[in-house]
């Protein structure tokens, strides 16, 4: 099996170190308002390229910035902003579907991957695109034999991508899925003004709904009233077959999403991953990935249309199906760094012996330890409240902006 190359969210420096530390051989993030998280309040500026760069290139890590929305005639000026700092930064690669972005890219001579907005879903499509691009995203869409048919044609007939390389095909293994083909949904445009087009998505699909015959008034019988939410993607248990569909690299949706989630899921994709290569991927290992997966952001878990599903699953409840939630403790107030020691004080709740904490920073993504590993207020204690002071050893520095949160089973919380 030839290697494949794992591409994790970043949404923030939280969750691009995140990522990092989980194994991911590449991030991909977006700035300003021009990506399809835009609304995010987490989004990158364009001064943040610099030390993103910085940061991904000490780890030996590959960057790509999304410029994935649709493009409008006033947009071409920060475009060229964007791509003369992508290029002077040494950002990678750039994700794009509006061919003034191609064009951009190819005459600033900036490598491109072609995003899943394209709706690529055939080889000829890819081989359109090749001339300008060394990897293709395909549809979210396809089964895993139509990803496979397209794989086979690129080797068969040696496409090779602008580089000289043979064109690489990358497809979405985990994450959230649109009810619209590709993510062209008008739905937020229509009824509040805010295009998902242009990264301003208001998540529409996600509410419940009523079906009505509009002849008789009749309320239609339905299973369930979430009937445009489609349950999140998830290919842990099938990425042996993921694997054999010749897909070079696997993408995890989430920037929009924390950095505890980024890290669990890319770190449990790692493993899975690596099982592979080594041949030591079985249902044990699957039902401990999957079990850690359910701890995170997920709206219930299906494998997406891969082994041929005509029609979604939808989530029969609203937000978070998550077993596990992150509970606000309180902030970091010092850093020891002769004695690589972190001081948070506790702003709400209580704790006790054998509570699960998570500490989530700027310098490090995230840090899981036990109450028993603190000392409170320099001593050690079977608990603690609000105004006290907490002590742990720390590999990384902390900063006055990094969170403590205890992390409880979600009937708990």
């Amino acid at each position: 099996m030839s290697k494949i190359e794992l591409l994790a969210p970043a949404g923030s420096f939280e969750s691009l170190m995140a990522a990092i530390h989980a194994g991911a051989d590449a991030v991909y993030f977006g700035v300003a308002q021009l990506n399809m998280r835009a609304k995010s309040i987490n989004s990158f500026r364009i001064d943040d390229l610099e030390e993103i760069g910085t940061i991904c290139r000490a780890h030996r890590v590959k960057t790509c910035l999304t410029l994935n929305t649709v493009m409008y005639d006033y947009d071409m000026q920060l475009i060229r902003t964007i791509l003369n700092e992508v290029k002077k930064h040494g950002i990678n690669a750039v994700i794009a579907s509006d061919f003034a972005v191609i064009e951009m890219c190819r005459s600033m001579n900036i490598p491109l991957h072609i995003s899943t907005q394209a709706n690529v879903s055939n080889v000829e499509a890819a081989r359109f695109f090749a001339p300008f691009s060394d990897v293709i995203v395909l549809a979210r869409e396809l089964t895993l034999q139509q990803v496979k048919a397209i794989t086979a044609a690129i080797e068969r007939e040696d496409i090779r991508g602008v580089s000289g390389h043979r064109l690489r095909i990358e497809i979405f293994a985990h994450g959230a899925l649109c009810m619209a083909v590709s993510g062209k949904c008008y739905l937020s445009l229509h009824e509040q003004n805010a295009s998902a087009n242009r990264g301003a998505c208001t998540q529409n699909c996600r509410r419940p709904y009523k079906v009505i015959d509009m002849e008789t008034g009749n309320e239609l019988e339905i299973d369930n009233e979430y009937i445009m939410s489609p349950k999140d993607l998830c290919t842990i248990d099938i990425l042996d077959q993921v694997a054999d569909s010749g897909a070079s690299i696997i993408k995890i949706e989430g920037r929009g999403k924390s950095a505890d989630y980024v890290y669990t899921v890319t770190s449990c994709y790692r493993e899975a991953l690596q099982a592979l290569e080594d041949g030591t991927y079985d249902e044990p290992k699957v039902k401990d990935w999957m079990s850690r997966l359910e701890k995170v952001y997920n709206r219930g878990y299906w494998e997406g249309y891969y082994l041929g599903r005509k029609l979604g699953e939808w989530t029969k409840n609203p937000g978070s199906a998550a077993t596990e939630r992150k509970v606000y403790i309180g902030k970091s107030t010092n850093f020891f760094s002769k004695i690589n020691v972190a001081q948070f004080e506790i702003e709400t709740g209580k704790l006790k012996a054998g509570d699960k904490l998570l500490v989530m920073g700027r310098n490090f993504g995230v840090h899981e330890l036990s109450f028993d590993d603190v000392r409170v207020n320099g001593v050690e204690a079977h608990e603690a409240k609000r105004g006290d002071m907490l002590t742990f050893q720390m590999g990384y520095k902390t900063t006055v902006t990094d969170k403590l949160y205890k992390l409880v089973p979600t009937q708990d919380a």
